[in-house]
């Protein structure tokens, strides 16, 4: 009886052995599996320093007085870097000026109406017809009167009524001319003359925003990297003078395959190198395209046109002058949580 349970006994306590040592072993082939998982190394880019060039013109024609920054010189936004002759310009604005002058005179006396002397010499018009009027009746009703006892012919009586009712239409012209005198111009015409008022004063401010245009001034800072025409030169409007490299902000182009567009959003935070600095500058992305595209390349294989990739557009936030344009760069996101952490790229 003894022997039969000391038996059950180094049984249960292989059987308990037996299953520990298969949990170690399940254990341990866990934790070798997670050690060896690949973890996602972070992801790099390769791309360029967008060239981000303006050719400067002016808006009007005319000959070149001064051009004053060289190739290789830095200008700030605004400064002036080019202008034509004025004197044509400021011609035409001082007649525009006059012609608005003009036009605001002749609004002016339309509304104001006619002047008090004016006024005054229609009202004498019309006494001196209705008098002339009232002579001319009482001599028709006299040669009338003279008609009936042979004093008078027929011939003097149809001289005196036709003299009588000429008299009566001059006083009919008075009345009218005085009526208008008082009562002032036309709606119609003061408007007229304001519209006449406006024109003119659109074409001054076109002479004036000609003038201005005759000066050239950069639209933000820059770098000149070429300088095409010289004083003395006359220029056609739009006819580049300058060509300036826009120094800020810096920008590159990139491109992310479409397996890795879910790493890349706008405000995602990039380091990028390149090849002549080891700096690592700091920068953002600003853009992806909505729209797919094939993989830039000058000559394509059959295997890379089938390589669809989205553009990129990363705002530098510290670059310098070592940060040329057009140069080729590496851009460099930041690794996930848990992995390794990356070293320079070249």
């Amino acid at each position: 009886m003894t022997n039969t349970s000391e038996a059950g006994n180094r049984r249960k306590r292989f059987v308990l052995a037996a299953a520990v040592a298969l949990a170690a072993l399940a254990a341990a082939a866990w934790l070798r599996q997670q050690s060896s998982a690949p973890q996602e190394a972070p992801l790099r880019l390769y791309g360029n320093v967008d060239i981000r060039e303006v050719q400067l013109a002016f808006r009007q024609p005319g000959r070149l007085t001064e051009m004053a920054f060289e190739e290789g010189d830095t200008v700030r936004a605004g400064v002036r870097m080019a202008a034509l002759d004025r004197k044509p310009y400021e011609d035409a604005l001082a007649a525009a000026d006059a012609a608005v002058r003009v036009a605001q005179a002749e609004l002016s006396k339309l509304r104001r109406g006619l002047r008090p002397q004016e006024i005054t010499q229609a009202r004498e018009a019309l006494n001196k017809a209705l008098a002339a009027a009232g002579e001319a009746e009482r001599n028709f009703q006299r040669q009338t009167g003279l008609l009936a006892s042979g004093a008078s012919s027929q011939r003097t009586v149809d001289a005196a009524r036709a003299a009588h009712e000429q008299a009566a239409a001059q006083v009919k012209a008075a009345q009218a001319a005085l009526s208008q005198a008082t009562e002032g111009a036309r709606r119609e015409d003061i408007a007229a003359a304001q519209a006449r008022l406006d024109a003119a004063e659109a074409t001054r401010g076109q002479a004036a925003t000609a003038l201005a245009d005759t000066e050239l001034r950069a639209p933000s800072p820059g770098t000149v990297v070429a300088r095409v025409r010289e004083p003395g030169s006359m220029v056609a409007s739009q006819s580049p003078v300058y060509s300036l490299s826009l120094d800020a902000p810096v920008v590159v182009r990139a491109y992310v395959g479409e397996p890795h567009l879910g790493r890349v959003a706008p405000g995602t935070a990039v380091l990028v190198r390149s090849d002549s600095s080891p700096r690592a500058y700091r920068g953002q992305v600003g853009f992806v395209s909505p729209r797919a595209e094939f993989t830039p390349k000058t000559v394509e294989t059959p295997e890379l046109r089938t390589d669809l990739v989205y553009r990129l557009r990363i705002v530098v936030q510290d670059g310098d002058a070592a940060l040329r344009q057009g140069m080729p760069v590496t851009v460099e996101l930041a690794s996930p949580p848990g992995a390794p952490t990356s070293g320079s790229a070249g």
